[in-house]
């Protein structure tokens, strides 16, 4: 595997720090900003939606570019942005913030999939993938319980500052190691590469990767809330709760190696299990040790479910080698930005936050639908 997939890989830890760490600081910002938790909570959706605006834009943008250009620009307005939302007092700047963050991550993840994937034969496609989706989950991992311990200590502000110190050392690796060749316009046809668009495989994959991801940020939004108003447990725990969480993820997506973006009968009973596990969450997050118990099943069935499915949209797509990193990107982002928003929407009708889980389980459920019914089709 080439050095440079694990500098890009390094990247994305950073980014994925920024993306997932806003579940444990939810509660801060909310006191801080003087909003309500559902509005502090939309941030994660706003996120989402700048992801899924970003990443078919920047991606044919940047097409255009060297890539050592376009991965650096991006990388430099990520960390600009950062700073900004540690300096600002106004929730509507910290918004945009987010929105503008998500663009730049969006656009970054979209050249880095394409990046590697063209620097590996194509037998090692899934794994160069990997190596990216590695970083994402060590972010959940390592990176967002030590942002929510960061923030409980100094403030939420101090986890924007880290973020932006953490993208450092990427940014001056892509500057001496990035591949510095022009950009081939005459090689590009995003006309062409959006008519893979049409192909019933590809729909199939990333349906199923919108309601996985919706169902895995419905909850894991609301994680640290439901840990500290449903189980009533202090604030110091959520670090914990959190890295019981991304320990599941990075275990789930090191599982899915062997999934090879095959839709088999391990893949299909993993997602059928999903619905069932968020409504035990949902049934059983009064009680600690089983919350943390299941909040590291789910974020291992989540994250192993949504790597394989992202291999199995670049195994699809295969004449789109520009955008097929974008089509996963905005299929696992329109799940995180309508997921959150759904159980928001739940939870403040009710007045309880658990029912964001319930959420999750009838968007896992919907999942579990497709899967049966595409493989019912199959074998007729």
């Amino acid at each position: 595997m080439p050095l440079f997939v694990h500098v890009l890989g390094l990247a994305v830890f950073a980014q994925g720090t920024s993306e997932f760490v806003l579940s444990g600081l939810v509660p801060g910002i909310a006191r801080d900003l003087s909003v309500s938790v559902a509005a502090a909570a939309s941030l994660t959706s706003a996120y989402a939606a700048g992801m899924v605006l970003g990443a078919p834009v920047t991606a044919v943008l940047s097409a255009r570019w060297p890539r050592r250009r376009a991965l650096a620009s991006l990388l430099t307005a990520f960390v600009v942005v950062h700073v900004v939302g540690a300096l600002t007092t106004s929730f509507p700047v910290l918004l945009a913030t987010r929105v503008v963050a998500a663009v730049v991550n969006a656009g970054f993840l979209a050249v880095a999939m394409s990046v590697a994937a063209a620097l590996v034969a194509p037998a090692q496609r899934t794994r160069a993938t990997a190596v990216l989706l590695a970083g994402v989950t060590l972010s959940c991992l390592v990176g967002v319980p030590a942002g929510a311990l960061l923030a409980d200590r100094s403030g939420w502000r101090s986890a924007f500052w880290a973020i932006a110190v953490l993208c450092l050392p990427a940014l001056l690796l892509v500057f001496r190691s990035a591949p510095t060749d022009a950009a081939r316009r005459d090689e590009v046809s995003i006309r062409r590469e959006a008519r893979e668009l049409r192909s019933r495989p590809l729909q199939r994959a990333l349906v199923l990767a919108a309601l996985v991801n919706g169902a895995t940020f419905a909850t894991f939004g609301y994680l640290a809330v439901i840990a500290t108003d449903v189980a009533h447990l202090s604030g110091g725990a959520v670090p914990g709760l959190l890295a019981a969480f991304g320990a599941g993820a990075f275990l789930g997506v090191t599982a899915a190696g062997r999934w090879g973006g095959r839709v088999g009968p391990d893949l299909v009973l993993a997602v059928c299990a999903l619905p069932t596990g968020w409504a035990a969450l949902a049934l059983a997050s009064t009680d600690a040790v089983a919350l943390f118990a299941l909040a590291a099943v789910q974020g291992a069935l989540s994250f192993g479910i949504g790597s394989a499915l992202v291999g199995r949209v670049v195994q699809v797509a295969t004449d789109a080698p520009t955008l097929s990193g974008s089509f996963a990107t905005v299929a696992l982002n329109a799940g995180a930005f309508a997921g959150p928003l759904l159980a928001g929407a739940v939870a403040g009708t009710t007045g309880d936050h658990r029912d964001a889980a319930w959420v999750s389980a009838v968007l896992a459920a919907a999942a579990t639908a497709v899967v049966l019914t595409s493989r019912t089709r199959v074998a007729r």
